[in-house]
């Protein structure tokens, strides 16, 4: 049983395979979080972290003898005797703002419940799942909360959201809706965050906790580059394989906020949800909220055990696609080869080329569609440029396929351009204020995704052109976050809505098109990196890590993505040299060893390459195909971090430990050093292991604990070594 509820003590406790989570109905009206951690058993007594009574300058609810500033709760109010972050604030039509709402009944299921309009974990038929859901009411404003806990006891997940029901007759405006809000009795922790910008997206950060309030969020629409719907509290000196963490990752896609407050107990509260900066969203009687789920992980080993069970559990109950646990194909996309710049015969060329060097799959990006010589013009019109490919995207199609490879094309349905004939034609379908001027990022502007007939329009127009010819892959982009936000379409009193409904009515399109097109294999990206969210995943089962291929920078941006998202996730490209986007020249070989991890491919002109260059290529695809299995769904570990010095190391290691690759990059050279050893993770010790490269046996033991030699590395920069390991 994952959910047991002792009705004597009125507790509720939610068993995973390691870990316990309890909450007890205080008094009978307030859920109050107890614990989480390492699994608990036996005779439990919390009532120690119940305090009644007055202290200084503290206000109490008379009738409980009670300060919920005290109590460590599960959804705080606003308005009440708790001055914290509160979970949600609701606006009544006479002004207040003030709410209690308070335990009304509860409900143990097997199996979860899909949430409405929105992405989220499922349950398979055979899965140890079990829901608890727990009703809270406010009788004077006629509302209704439902929260939402979910175990997967066999992945060591537990799942939580909100629902907020206007069960009266008057009008509701939330003001705030989180999806989760967990108290801490200490503040004993540091604050990890994956932060940066475009080109160097997800660096791990971390600070100490003092009181007050820290907070990351995204005002933009999306994601973001700078910050990621993730956060996490760690214990003083965790590390990669000992302490403890506690993570949450919200399902969304859109503005977000995560925020970690101290208060003058040292008691922490940490909150993650949509962000209620310039939200709100009326609630009509009968209507109701729902808040996005947020994804709780535990660990008391580490940050690598962390993200396995977050690699694991989104490999296999978040990301939806047939392709969830299929290998990912090598493909060659022309973006950096070409740009703009091609045609029928140019393309042809590159794809009839990359199929001699082994490449399974052909990517046509921007510039295939209406009058696209440059970015100033045509998003939106999405049919073919005769000019460019006189044979239509069936007709290229048809070629790459004759050439042995699969076909796949680029699109960006969220944006239109100015100079485009839907612009022309509908221009009120963008988002936009009344009498103010449209800014422009990427000479676009932004669809408005809240309307129902822009969402129809973008369904049809896709839906014929994948229809149309033998697509097997897409590459979803967006290169723009939103300014001027407001909908032609809603009313003022609804125009805080318009980013919330642009996401839901995003997420609407997206269930329909890979619903409808199952064997297509889709891609999303954001300008790289800028919506890399659990959201995005749940429909597109890998991401554009980064416009960022530079191999040196991808260490510190794979190795970030990685404390949260699984290698499969990651689109990982070799690129051409000098770099486009720094300009650094680094070897075929240190750019293949960092992008092997991941869904691997090429972002070049491979008719540009010389012959060594080429035999090189074809060597480290077939060397990605032999490990392609292990690599994108073997257990992935963090060894050495590249922001904590010159180096970087990471591996993977099948399920039956009898399998592993490993990789390590030196930065920059130095000069008369020894290489020294780097101690594995995850092998079996009482294993023997042959590496080929270096033609000796290891035991499981002495790679564990005396580590694996690194060997000398050629003298340059940015050199890089890697190792297969095989049980013998």
């Amino acid at each position: 049983m994952a959910i047991e509820f002792k009705q004597d003590k009125n507790i509720f406790h939610l068993k995973s395979k390691n870990t316990s989570y309890i909450i007890k109905i205080v008094n009978d009206k307030y859920p109050a979080h107890l614990y989480w951690g390492k699994k608990l058993s036996g005779s439990l007594d919390f009532e120690d972290k119940i305090i009644y009574g007055d202290r200084p300058v503290m206000t109490v609810i008379k009738e409980d003898n009670l300060s919920l500033e005290l109590l460590p709760q599960e959804y705080p109010a606003y308005g009440n005797t708790d001055y914290g972050v509160p979970g949600y604030k609701i606006l009544q039509e006479n002004g207040s703002r003030t709410t209690n709402a308070l335990y009304s009944e509860h409900r143990i299921y097997k199996d979860k419940t899909e949430l409405t309009g929105l992405p989220a974990s499922y349950a398979e038929a055979d899965d140890n799942v079990e829901s608890l859901e727990i009703d809270l009411v406010d009788q004077t404003a006629d509302f209704k909360i439902t929260l939402t806990y979910t175990v997967f006891a066999d992945y060591d997940i537990i799942t939580r959201s909100a629902k907020i029901i206007n069960t009266g007759q008057k009008n509701l405006r939330l003001q705030s809706a989180l999806s989760i809000s967990l108290d801490f009795e200490d503040s004993d922790f540091e604050m990890l965050q994956l932060s940066g910008a475009w080109g160097r997206e997800r660096h791990l950060k971390t600070r100490s906790l003092v009181q007050g309030l820290q907070q990351i969020e995204s005002k933009r629409g999306a994601s973001s580059h700078y910050q990621n719907p993730f956060i996490a509290l760690s214990r003083p000196n965790t590390d990669e394989f000992q302490g403890e963490v506690y993570a949450a990752n919200l399902v969304y896609s859109g503005n977000f906020k995560a925020s970690v407050e101290v208060n003058h107990y040292e008691r922490t509260r940490l909150s993650l949800g949509i962000n209620d900066f310039d939200f709100s969203w009326l609630l009509e009687a009968g209507e109701e909220f729902q808040a996005p789920e947020a994804v709780l992980a535990y660990s008391d080993q580490g940050l690598n055990q962390m993200s396995q069970l977050y690699h694991k559990f989104y490999r296999e109950r978040l990301v939806k696609s047939k392709f969830k646990d299929q290998e990912r194909p090598v493909l060659l996309n022309n973006w950096e080869g070409t740009y703009f710049d091609f045609n029928e015969d140019k393309i042809v060329e590159i794809a009839a080329s990359a199929a001699e060097l082994g490449v399974e799959l052909f990517v046509l990006d921007d510039g295939w569609f209406g009058r696209r010589n440059d970015d100033t013009s045509s998003l939106g019109d999405w049919y073919v440029n005769k000019n460019k490919l006189p044979n239509g995207v069936s007709g290229l199609a048809e070629k790459i396929n004759d050439l042995g490879l699969a076909f796949g094309i680029w699109v960006e349905p969220e944006m239109v351009s100015p100079d485009s004939d839907l612009y022309r034609e509908h221009s009120d379908w963008v988002i936009e204020v009344p009498d103010r001027p449209n800014s422009e990022g990427r000479n676009q502007l932004i669809l408005d995704f809240s309307r129902r007939e822009v969402q129809d329009y973008i369904i049809d127009v896709l839906s014929e052109l994948f229809a149309g010819a033998n697509i097997s892959y897409v590459k979803w982009d967006m290169n723009r976050n939103m300014t001027e936000i407001g909908s032609n379409k809603l009313a003022a009193a609804r125009q805080e809505e318009t980013a919330h409904r642009y996401i839901l009515g995003l997420y609407r399109v997206l269930e329909k098109l890979t619903s409808k097109f199952p064997d297509i294999l889709f891609e999303s990206c954001a300008s790289g990196g800028g919506r890399f969210d659990p959201g995005m995943l749940y429909y597109m089962p890998q991401t554009w890590t980064s416009d960022d291929t530079d191999a040196v920078e991808r260490l510190k941006i794979q190795y970030g993505t990685s404390l949260v998202y699984p290698v499969s996730a990651m689109g990982t490209h070799i690129s051409a040299v000098p770099n486009h986007q720094l300009g650094r020249i680094t070897s075929l070989d240190m750019r293949a060893n960092t992008a092997y991890y991941g869904a691997f491919g090429y972002e070049l002109d491979p008719t540009e390459m010389s012959f060594k260059e080429r035999e090189i290529v074809k060597a480290q695809i077939k060397k990605f195909k032999s490990l392609r299995n292990l690599i994108q769904f073997g257990d992935f570990y963090r060894l050495l971090s590249p922001f904590a010095g010159n180096e970087c190391a990471w591996m993977t290691v099948s399920d039956d430990q009898k399998e592993a690759f490993v990789s390590y990059y030196k930065i920059l050279a130095e000069a008369n050093v020894f290489s020294g050893k780097i101690k594995l993770q995850g092998l079996n010790p009482d294993y023997d292991y042959q590496i080929k490269e270096l033609n000796k046996t290891f035991s499981g033991s002495q790679l564990l604990y005396s580590g694996l030699p690194i060997g000398e590395l050629k003298q340059e920069d940015f050199s890089s070594k890697s190792w297969h390991l095989q049980v013998i």
